[in-house]
């Protein structure tokens, strides 16, 4: 298998991780993703990950939080995550880095743009946790935004579903899934699937976001290599 991309933003949702069980974290599904991430490693790609923290908590979930407090409890799991992720890949033998838009330098580095770019130089998986490291803003604006810093070629992001699709597919069994889409139609049609902000911000740098599902057999491999799945949104 031949890479398209030389430079990936991959986006993984914290659920996914936790597998069936919907909370905490999968070792299988962990085993799985690391896996492919040392083949994509080593067919010389870069890899920058940012990951959500939907696994060990969502939102407010259900309380009265404020939500500031309650988007920084969720910046908290996103670091939970990374650090598990990166223990799991560096028992592969891959050289990784947490970085965290919030200082907690006891675990892990400041995220530092030119950091990041040096690691890579250095061949080291980037993990990138705490979101933007402001409230008010889904992991979804977070990894748009690394992307567009770190000038990658495309944003992949692996969900529960195997695309984007006008409805829910768990609650509308004849809901339509898209093929492509455009940035602008992720808008004018309200698709939940991927945040408003980190949508214009994709479309605004031309980056082209691949949605699919993380489940799928080799999906993340597939994805880099350019196979044709899940939606691929472009300008």
């Amino acid at each position: 298998m031949v890479p398209k991309y030389k430079r990936i933003l991959l986006k993984l949702s914290g659920e996914a991780l936790a597998g069936k069980s919907k909370f905490g974290l999968n070792e299988e599904v962990i085993s799985m993703v690391v896996d492919q991430l040392v083949k994509v490693h080593e067919m010389g790609v870069e890899i920058g990950i940012v990951i959500g923290g939907g696994n060990f908590w969502r939102g407010r979930q259900g309380t009265n939080m404020d939500r500031a407090t309650a988007d920084q409890m969720g910046m908290l799991a996103t670091v939970m995550n990374s650090l598990a992720m990166m223990d799991a890949i560096e028992k592969k033998g891959i050289p990784t880095r947490v970085q965290t838009a919030l200082n907690m330098v006891s675990v892990a580095e400041p995220y530092v743009l030119r950091k990041a770019l040096r690691h890579f130089e250095k061949g080291r998986i980037v993990i990138i946790a705490c979101g933007t490291g402001n409230p008010y803003c889904s992991t979804d604006t977070a990894a748009a935004q690394r992307a567009c810093e770190i000038n990658a070629d495309v944003l992949l992001m692996a969900k529960n579903v195997d695309g984007i699709y006008d409805s829910d597919p768990a609650k509308n069994p004849d809901a339509k899934k898209y093929d492509t889409l455009t940035f602008s139609e992720i808008v004018s049609k309200n698709l939940r699937a991927m945040d408003v902000t980190a949508a214009t911000m994709c479309m605004e740098n031309d980056i082209p976001v691949l949605a699919f599902a993380l489940w799928e057999k080799d999906s993340i491999l597939r994805a880099v290599c350019g196979e044709h799945m899940g939606t691929l949104i472009t300008n």
